[in-house]
């Protein structure tokens, strides 16, 4: 059995929480930038002392609204500075936070709520309160609720101004290490969610130990980031919390719409992303240079970065004419996509889904370097994660400080240590199944290499095994499909099937940019699209390139393209953007036994 493990570097403490951590920042720098708000075209700094000062009074409305310590508060909005200040005004007020995507279906509100046990719930829009409305009648036990846009937080505050600062200390000081810190809710890809106990051992430790390893990223003078991704999700929970600890300014945008513009002005040294961002960017690039009939220039602007990249990471000299080929394309093509990024980004974090080789090298060389991790829910999100002094493209890097991971007989990780979570809620069977021992089976498929570098081969459960027994694993195909502009989602399916096959949906963000480039209707719909044989022979290309990097047996030899879209709204993806398999298998299943009612023998699929 294969086993790679990391001693914590910071010893741990038995009774610090989550709350320490932003005491313990602003007595060591109170006057530092901790966060900015949006103010007009640009931001305003506020400080740890502004911050926790806000944080206290609001902790203060809470208490005077009668929230006790250990009650559970459902909180449901976007990604803002308010969310933080939200989440730690209930660490201060001695409370638990259950965050509840903002996307969530009424159902999906009732159930989260109703297991939970929460006794009040927050929200930030009219919307989110419509869809609590319709479930009320049936969460008895929400006695309180708070609406952000209708200025209730501020009515807390009022409400507070009469508790001491005594009590709060009271409060924020009440749990220990091992008491639960939150209760978040899996994303539901396979089932109903299942709430994950995080303590306050789990994101103080983790923390720390993060914070020490990936020094050169959160602790460098000066560092910020800007999140976008949903703070609802441990990814950017553990990130934002990270941040306070680390002394990183942090920027909030949550209207991806607008990334851009705030990336501009904003300028962060990191970012946070899932790869489907680094997709969305490369092929917004590609297709704004096509479109200025400037596309041949920006693939051979590509090539080079990548051949540059692989060059650097392998150690080889890199040749005269690549040298001067990349001083060009810095001028021309890079430089653009850095200013894009606020000119300042120097990492980037990635998490939730493999980047992919290619897209790796080709921000490399443009001066940012993607560190790959690997974690989830119930490793409060790391586990592992490239290093700023020793980071491989096509891995999700070495074990954390304080963690340690090995695989199983059939290549299943298993992790156990300072980040894995308590239990799940109320769901002593789930944790028992969850568990050999204290080692967490996380039921992905990988493999380590000689330096202790994770690699993600896919899903234990879903490795497909075809008619004539070859074991594949989707995501091998999967993830050089998705990287095509006008690809937005593709699902390999084959399981006791003769050959394997695909269902892919096209990108309508991406789709009418491609379309123009092509001498096509911009507005052409999506069912249009999905017949229409230019379309059709850009996907089979995306496929011939995914078949070339597998064997016959494992190659992809006919596909359909569906007239829909798969959203999180459609119920077919989870909040990070991962598709929910065993849904899509039965609302597409006709779909699916239509590729097979007639066989075929070519190793990829007839256009005809």
């Amino acid at each position: 059995m294969v086993q790679f493990e990391v001693p914590a570097i910071i010893p741990a403490d038995p009774q610090a929480n989550v709350s320490d951590l932003l005491a313990e920042r602003v007595k060591k720098t109170p006057n530092l930038a901790l966060f900015a708000a949006p103010e007009g075209d640009g931001w305003r700094d506020i400080t740890a002392a502004e911050f926790e000062r806000q944080v206290k009074a609001l902790a203060k409305g809470f208490v005077a609204a009668g929230i006790e310590p250990g009650d559970k508060v459902g909180f449901i909005a976007r990604t803002t500075y308010d969310w933080t200040r939200v989440d730690f005004a209930l660490f201060y007020a001695g409370a638990v936070m259950v965050p509840i995507y903002e996307t969530s279906s009424p159902a999906q509100v009732q159930w989260i709520l109703e297991d939970s046990g929460a006794i009040a719930l927050i929200t930030e829009s009219a919307d989110h309160v419509a869809r609590f409305d319709e479930v009320r009648a049936d969460l008895p036990l929400v006695r309180s609720t708070w609406s952000m846009h209708l200025g209730d937080l501020d009515k807390l505050i009022a409400q507070g101004s009469d508790v001491s600062d005594d009590e709060i200390q009271r409060r924020r000081s009440i749990a220990n290490a091992a008491d639960i810190a939150t209760l978040i809710y899996t994303s539901g890809s396979t089932g109903r969610p299942k709430g994950c106990v995080l303590t306050h051992s789990n994101f103080v430790e983790l923390v720390r130990n993060s914070s020490s390893a990936l020094r050169e990223v959160v602790e460098t003078p000066g560092a910020s980031t800007l999140l976008f991704i949903t703070t609802a999700h441990i990814f950017a929970r553990f990130i934002s919390v990270l941040d306070i600890h680390a002394g990183v300014k942090t920027g909030h945008q949550p209207d991806t719409k607008f990334l851009l513009p705030a990336l501009g002005s904003f300028k962060p040294t990191f970012l946070l992303a899932v790869p489907r961002v680094f997709e969305k960017v490369y092929n917004s690039a590609e297709q704004k240079a096509e479109a200025g009939g400037k596309g041949k220039i920006f693939r051979a602007a590509a090539d080079t970065a990548i051949e540059h990249s692989k060059l650097l990471e392998a150690g080889k000299k890199v040749p005269f004419l690549t040298k001067i080929k990349f001083a060009l394309f810095d001028k021309l093509v890079y430089s653009k996509l850095r200013a894009a990024m606020g000119g300042r980004v120097v990492y980037a974090v990635s998490g939730s889904a493999p980047l992919g080789d290619r897209l790796g090298h080709f921000f490399h060389s443009l001066g940012v370097v993607i560190l790959e991790g690997y974690g989830l829910t119930e490793t409060t999100a790391p586990a592992t994660v490239n290093l700023a002094r020793k980071s491989k493209i096509g891995t999700v890097g070495p074990v954390l400080p304080g963690v340690g991971i090995r695989l199983a007989e059939d290549g299943e990780i298993e992790v156990r240590g300072i980040n894995v979570f308590k239990e799940y809620w109320r769901n002593p069977e789930a944790t028992a199944a969850a568990f050999d021992g204290d080692w967490f089976k996380t039921g992905d498929i990988g493999t380590f290499d000689d330096e202790g570098f994770l690699k993600i081969t896919g899903r234990k459960k879903e490795i497909l095994v075809t008619a004539g027994g070859k074991n594949v694993a989707p995501a091998a195909l999967e993830d050089p499909i998705r990287a095509n502009p006008i690809v937005g989602q593709v699902v390999v399916v084959g399981d006791k099937k003769p050959f394997i096959a695909a269902l892919v949906t096209l990108d309508s963000e991406m789709l009418p940019t491609w379309l123009a480039n092509n001498d096509l209707p911009a507005d052409m719909s999506l069912k249009d699209a999905a017949s229409n044989r230019a379309v059709k022979a850009e996907v089979q290309r995306a496929i011939d390139l995914a078949n070339s990097k597998v064997s016959r047996a494992e190659s992809i030899r006919k596909f359909a393209i569906l007239e829909t879209e798969w959203t999180e709204a459609s119920g077919h993806l989870t909040p990070k953007m991962s598709i929910k398999r065993n849904v899509i298998m039965d609302d597409f299943a006709h779909e699916v036994e239509e590729l097979y009612a007639v066989p075929v023998s070519t190793t990829n699929v007839s256009l005809n």
